[in-house]
């Protein structure tokens, strides 16, 4: 017998690890690659972003919303690289939370996580008003009599119970679902938009890039940050890494290749946009379907109505992605003793978060449901989850860019690069997030207000849940066990047990 054979059939006793993860309960490294794409592009959607957030941008930014797109792509991207400065060092599920805390603490992690739960939250009802706005529409076209509102909110509960069975099931199914449906959907919103750039003719570039008005980088800035609500998401990838194979390689991927694959269909669906209202004379915001408008105004009018059932199975698939994200962070947050234990059980069969499930879904379907049956028009509605959700977003993206070089430092691994990365999007971000409040309260809006008081309401909760929990860390993480390691021996007590 070699040495080595010696070795492995009697190893050396190894001390110090567990008997299980502190994450234990969810189905580890079973998913691939392409699960992990699919969850990033199912909670961005890019297929209905492509349209709706196009809307959105030329709504605040009209004279520059292609520049506010590209930037908006720029910014994605560095706060993509900033990500997986942790993806690849460590498995979290509760990713944006987790990465801050570990790299400024627990007063800052739990900022991350109230932030991230919040831009969850509002986007995947932003998602689920928008899917059924979309239906409505596109069954009024058949029975203009119909009755919109009690359409919206059937529509509004089908889309909650197919969310939750897809999330009790397992993300094996969700994920694949969203993948084809996100495919099929890209694939005939990108050959729509180079029929239409063929028939609008020669584009008016000044038109593109706001050449032909002064230039506002008040309008610029706020425009980029509803853009990036177009790419919030990406990052979700990272909540399926303690369930994914090899996820230290595959997870970074997942997120950078998101970003990059969205941003550059985003920038074809804005110029495509902006020079077809151009060219028509008409105003883009003005507009309930900007696709569908200008499929009709071009011929193409059978195209349009086939791209809205796409835009509507994108944001179903958005709600599955995004509430798949939203409740492994609770589930996250339950393991560090931050919310009670009961939220972080899984199903005995199927390794899911579903207590965390039962928690979120009747917040997130029932917001919209009040919304609808209290007569809000369901664009405003849209309009202002996706603006909170976009700016929990954003100050959860703000917060892990600045505890990046922190964390970086500590490990001993700062460089130049990452460093930069992350000083360049945590400041940018930040300028952007409050030119865009700013621009909201001179157009006489009312969001810095609903904010403010979500702020208010989150700090104090904040606060309890610190008092609660007291001076331990938080930011629990996947680790080898005993059993994976040879010669492993459990430790008698595990920190990380739930």
């Amino acid at each position: 017998m070699t040495a080595l054979s010696r070795a492995i059939a009697r190893p050396d006793p190894v001390a110090g690890f567990g008997d299980r993860s502190p994450l234990h309960g969810l189905e580890r490294r079973r998913i691939g690659i392409v699960d992990l794409a699919a969850q990033s592009v199912a909670a961005v959607a890019p297929a209905a972003a492509a349209t709706t957030v196009v809307l959105l941008v030329a709504g605040v930014a009209p004279g520059v919303t292609v520049p506010a797109i590209i930037a908006a792509a720029v910014l994605s991207l560095c706060v993509a690289r900033t990500v997986g400065q942790f993806a690849r060092r460590f498995a979290a599920a509760g990713a944006l939370y987790t990465y801050t805390a570990r790299g400024l603490g627990v007063r800052a992690g739990l900022a991350a996580g109230a932030a991230i739960l919040t831009g969850y939250a509002g986007v995947a009802m932003f998602a689920l008003l928008g899917g059924a706005y979309y239906a409505t529409y596109l069954l009024a076209g058949l029975w203009p009599t119909l009755n919109r509102p009690l359409v919206a909110a059937g529509a509004l509960v089908v889309q909650a119970a197919l969310v939750a069975f897809v999330l009790v099931r397992g993300i094996h199914v969700s994920a694949r679902a969203a993948l084809v449906v996100e495919a099929l959907s890209v694939t005939l919103i990108v050959v729509l938009l180079g029929v239409l750039l063929v028939n609008i003719g020669p584009i008016d570039v000044g038109a593109m890039i706001g050449a032909r008005s002064s230039f506002d980088p008040v309008a610029l800035a706020a425009g980029a940050v509803v853009a990036v609500t177009a790419f919030v998401g990406f990052e979700s990838a990272a909540t399926l890494s303690v369930e994914s194979v090899a996820p230290l390689r595959n997870v970074p991927r997942a997120i950078t290749g998101t970003v990059i694959l969205s941003g550059a269909l985003y920038v074809l669906a804005a110029a495509t946009q902006v020079a077809g209202f151009d060219a028509l004379g008409i105003d883009l915001a003005a507009s309930a379907s900007p696709v569908n408008d200008l499929a009709a105004a071009y011929g193409l009018g059978g195209w349009g109505v086939v791209a809205d059932v796409g835009i509507t199975a994108s944001f179903l698939a958005c709600a599955i992605g995004t509430t798949t994200a939203l409740v492994r962070v609770l589930f996250a947050m339950s393991r560090d003793g931050v919310l009670p234990a009961p939220v972080g059980r899984t199903h005995s069969r199927f390794g899911t978060p579903a207590t965390a499930v039962a928690v979120a879904l009747p917040v997130i379907a029932g917001v919209p449901l009040l919304l609808v049956a209290g007569g809000v028009d369901m664009r405003d509605a849209m309009h202002v989850t996706l603006s909170v959700g976009a700016a929990g977003y954003i100050v959860a993206y703000i917060l892990v860019c600045v505890a990046a070089p922190v964390f970086l430092r500590r490990i001993g691994e700062l460089t130049a690069g990452p460093a930069v990365t992350a000083g360049v999007a945590a400041v940018a971000l930040t300028a952007a997030l409050g030119a865009f409040f700013v621009h909201d309260a001179l157009g006489g809006g009312s969001l810095v207000l609903v904010i403010g008081v979500l702020a208010a309401v989150f700090a104090a909760v904040i606060a309890l849940l610190r008092r609660r929990h007291g001076p331990g860390s938080i930011g629990a993480y996947d680790e080898p066990v005993a059993a994976q390691v040879l010669g492993g021996v459990p430790s008698p007590r595990h920190p990380g047990d739930a």
